[in-house]
């Protein structure tokens, strides 16, 4: 009997809830496209004039583009390591932003949202961007042979990933645990603690960065004209080209479609254009007025029409799940003197938002959330309170896959809400940069913390302080006004909420 399937597609801004499958129904395929450092106003689907984004906007227009969306975390790892997991990264003390040789942040015991599909039958992969660590402990890995744990052991069958991310060595491409052409007689060695005698860095060579100088760290190892976090050698045949990552982990996504046509599938897309160092491919080049960073944005958009054109070929486009969003809010000078800054123009990546990548505020983690699912789910704008820590829970639903006792501990079930037959949400969200806060669709409350409350580096408001915050969101978006002396009770009736969840 042949195999019935659907396919799911998870991209910035939109999620879906199905109700149970019945015997008769295709099982759907399921992609998560998981865009990086795109803010709620880098999407003309969310309304911002400046840029056009026409194969997000289709998805949209499509499916259900959630208004009210939100990422764990307002920095990459920590709010992978949610989405994937269903719990809370804060509840651990090492899953912060990932070297470039740390070991798994996901221990192979652990649930995560792949293995549940694993375990339902389906064919799992995960293409793009990891920035969640391989191998056992920090510098562990044999990058000149078999690299384990990875992603196999929690849940990917297949993989084709970037070791950790654009930024950080080292930069080559790792397809099911090795390194892809890999030459033996050129083994590659990395460290973050010291340099390897004679390989030259960007601090000391600023005249052999040819593509792009950085304007704040990023001044260690000279990879492709870039100078990067940490210290690499050897592995030459192995780099990656930066303008190439685009086409190269997005052609792993669309062959991953094609191969798995006849039979359930879950891909996690994970991209990388909107990260620095942000080299988009030269056709993309000029497409806007807002330099790399802008054309980077349009090059993402075309990943996303690849994965679109691949179901359409496929016959999946129906019973395709797709949600597209992203890691955290945006930034615009994260170390590279890539102009990002002088041509923003009118542009606005964080939309009506304060804060961005790094803050506490809400653009730090107020993230597109977009939902397609044509056989199941119709179109509509959705206001609902929704959060990336409940795919995990909602997803398994969806499969009918029982959540094991000790897995996803902070993942609900909000499957309906998703579909868009239940407009209530999540009660509240908590979410971490610095220090934490609870926001429940009307107040926001975030807890005194230590440290400085702007970054000069990045330009941006942490929204760190030692005195409580308190903020009327439906009536002050901008937190602009803070309300935690007028208003104490609401202070401590959200204090005693999240003390709650520390203690769970």
């Amino acid at each position: 009997m042949e195999n019935m399937k659907t396919t799911f597609l998870f991209s910035l801004g939109v999620t879906y809830c199905l109700p149970f499958l019945s015997v008769a129904q295709e099982r759907p395929n399921v992609i998560i496209i998981l865009a990086d450092d795109i803010g709620y106003g880098d999407l003309s689907c969310n309304g911002e004039p400046t840029i056009h984004t026409p194969n997000v906007d289709r998805v949209a227009a499509e499916g259900i583009r959630f208004t009210d969306a939100h990422a764990v975390a307002a920095t990459s790892t920590p709010s992978r390591y949610s989405l994937l997991t269903g719990q809370y990264a804060w509840r651990r003390k090492d899953t912060g932003i990932a070297t470039g040789d740390a070991g798994m942040v996901i221990r192979p015991d652990q649930q995560t949202i792949a293995s549940q599909f694993r375990q339902a039958g389906y064919t799992t992969g995960a293409v793009g961007k990891w920035h969640l660590g391989l191998g056992l402990t920090a510098g562990s890995q044999d990058w000149n042979g078999y690299i384990t744990p990875g992603p196999s052991d929690i849940g990917f069958e297949y993989s084709y990933i970037m070791a950790a991310t654009g930024d950080r060595v080292p930069c080559v491409y790792v397809e099911n645990q090795r390194v892809v052409n890999q030459d033996p007689r050129d083994p590659i060695a990395v460290s973050y603690v010291q340099p390897f005698p004679g390989e030259l860095l960007g601090k000391d060579h600023p005249e052999l960065l040819t593509v792009v100088k950085p304007s704040h760290g990023h001044d260690q190892a000279i990879v492709n004209g870039i100078s990067r976090i940490g210290y690499m050698k050897g592995g030459t045949q192995a780099l990656w080209i930066d303008e190439h990552i685009a086409d190269s982990i997005t052609a792993k996504a669309v062959q991953f479609i094609h191969e798995h046509k006849e039979e359930p599938f879950f891909l996690y897309f994970a991209t990388n254009d909107i990260h620095v160092p942000r080299v988009p491919h030269p056709r993309f080049r000029g497409m806007t007025s807002m330099g790399v960073r802008g054309d980077a944005i349009i090059e993402f958009d075309w990943s996303v029409g690849q994965i679109l054109e691949a179901l359409d070929v496929n016959g999946l486009t129906e019973n395709t799940l797709i949600i597209i969003t992203s890691d955290n809010g945006p930034v615009v000078d994260d170390g590279y003197a890539d102009s990002a800054v002088e041509l923003l123009g009118k542009h606005r990546p964080w939309g009506p938002f304060r804060g961005g990548k790094y803050s506490i505020f809400k653009a730090g983690t107020r993230v597109p959330f977009i939902l397609r699912y044509p056989a199941q789910v119709q179109p509509a704008i959705s206001g609902a309170l929704v959060s990336h820590i409940d795919l995990f829970a909602s997803l398994s639903q969806l499969i009918q896959q029982p959540v094991p006792r000790e897995a996803a501990p902070d993942s609900q079930d909000h499957l309906a809400t998703f579909f868009g037959t239940d407009p209530s949400g999540r009660a509240y969200v908590i979410e971490q940069a610095g220090t934490l806060s609870v926001y429940d669709g009307t107040w926001k409350y975030i807890e005194p913390g230590e440290g400085e409350p702007y970054n000069p580096l990045t330009d941006t408001e942490t929204g760190v302080s030692p005195e409580p915050q308190l903020y009327h969101i439906k009536q002050d978006r901008g937190e602009q006004e803070n309300l935690a002396d007028i208003y104490p009770e609401k202070v401590r009736e959200l204090k005693e909420l999240l003390e709650k969840e520390w203690e769970k």
